[in-house]
């Protein structure tokens, strides 16, 4: 079969047993530098993006998507839910009122936002009645004034199920300060884990106790709750929809709340993506001291090859072939050991717990008590090409100066 002669040189050169044992080791140690940089990167990323599914699974799975927010009490929320799922994203739409407030315990107190729910229509939007580990998300019952609360509030105020709590909330009145505070006494009836910051800011109280809290009527609420199919739509859809409403009605979405969170995770996987390919960098950079190594030790045969008739630019593509055949091999093994790593990682880590006896991920300390892991496409993408690229251009400096060397001056000092 024809090949061409600068990828048949340069295959044989990868192969060839160098009588030089220390560019071979050298050559040897630059492919698998690469390929734990590459599998490094892999892996890294494949657990910093189920991190982030986690995240948004527990924190968009509580927080509303959006909400439709009317500028006065809405007295009839199914007409705006009506109006709301006519919106193909929309998958579903609730009647929910918010309140910022204290809660105070024997004299603790810690700041608590209030989501007013209904029971029976909150699991369409929100995963919390799939997170109680204390009572039940139905025994909220309007006038009862029970409370579900979050697990390190519970912890904190050392509360269980029957306990009672006070809920300060700011109400404008016309005393001289202009706002007073009003107390209510709620029941605890429930306590969720999702496993996040949550846990500790977050309660659910019936929607119709917070219409009375509020002084509306029991019919009255703030705003309906929509559940989104593409979350990084929520903000297009709830304009949209707010605007065919008419001037009354006004959109919010997770953006406002939690966007700074995931934006700031996707900054940070960037930061350590970046960091992590400084690895590869350093791999690719050991081919460019190899092939120097290599091109003192053939100088003869390129002295050899220039008198039969190979021109520079042959001679550059052997050894661009070399360099390239180490990059390529290294970042393939690299790719598919970091491959089945990010696929397997969760199951390792459980392993070494179990054998070890220690708890790496502790739900006491972590939000998750395993390592997740996503393993995407395009990050794998991505890498291999980088991993490739730099190896390439890693070849580029040796080549040329193997194209550079004189015959004459070669094979006098062979």
């Amino acid at each position: 079969m024809f090949r061409p002669l600068s990828i048949f040189i340069g295959m044989r050169y990868t192969r060839a047993k160098r009588r030089n044992r220390f560019v071979s080791f050298i050559s040897m140690t630059s492919m698998i530098g690469l390929a734990l940089g590459v599998l490094a990167m892999i892996v890294v990323l494949s657990v910093m993006n189920g991190f982030q599914r986690e995240m948004s699974s527990r924190i968009l799975g509580m927080v509303p998507h959006a909400t439709i927010v009317g500028v006065n009490p809405i007295d009839d929320w199914q007409p705006v839910a009506a109006a709301a799922m006519k919106n193909p994203e929309v998958t579903a739409a609730v009647p929910f009122t918010e309140m910022e407030g204290m809660l105070s315990y024997k004299g603790t107190m810690q700041p608590i936002q209030v989501s007013g729910v209904d029971p029976a229509l909150e699991g369409k939007v929100s995963i919390v009645a799939k997170h109680i580990v204390q009572g039940r998300l139905d025994a909220l019952k309007p006038g009862e004034f029970g409370v579900v609360i979050g697990e390190i509030t519970a912890r904190r105020f050392r509360l269980n199920v029957g306990d009672k709590i006070t809920l300060i909330v700011p109400e404008i009145s016309t005393a001289p300060g202009g706002i007073t505070p009003r107390m209510q006494r709620l029941n605890v009836v429930g306590v969720f884990k999702v496993g996040a910051e949550l846990d500790g800011s977050m309660a659910l109280i019936h929607v119709a106790d917070a219409a009375q809290m509020q002084h509306w009527q029991p019919n009255q609420v703030q705003s309906v709750r929509l559940a989104v199919k593409d979350l990084y739509a929520a903000p297009q859809v709830s304009s949209d929809i707010a605007t065919g409403l008419g001037a009354a009605y006004k959109a919010d979405d997770w953006t406002h709340t939690q966007g700074s969170l995931f934006s700031a995770m996707k900054m940070e996987k960037t930061m350590i993506g970046l960091l992590l390919l400084m690895i590869v960098a350093v791999a690719a950079f050991n081919i460019i001291a190899t092939l120097i190594m290599v091109v003192n030790d053939k100088g003869a045969d390129i002295a050899i090859l220039r008198t039969i008739g190979a021109t520079p630019r042959q001679i550059m593509a052997i050894f661009m072939v070399q360099g390239t055949v180490i990059g390529v091999v290294g970042t393939l093994i690299g790719g598919v050991l970091g491959v089945i790593a990010a696929l397997n990682v969760s199951e390792l880590v459980g392993w070494m717990e179990r054998v070890s006896g220690q708890h790496i991920f502790s739900s006491d300390v972590y939000f998750v008590s395993n390592l997740p892991s996503e393993l995407q496409g395009a990050d794998v993408l991505l890498i291999c090409s980088a991993g490739f690229i730099m190896s390439f251009l890693a070849t580029v400096y040796p080549a040329w100066r193997a194209a550079k060397v004189e015959p004459a001056t070669a094979l006098r000092y062979s």
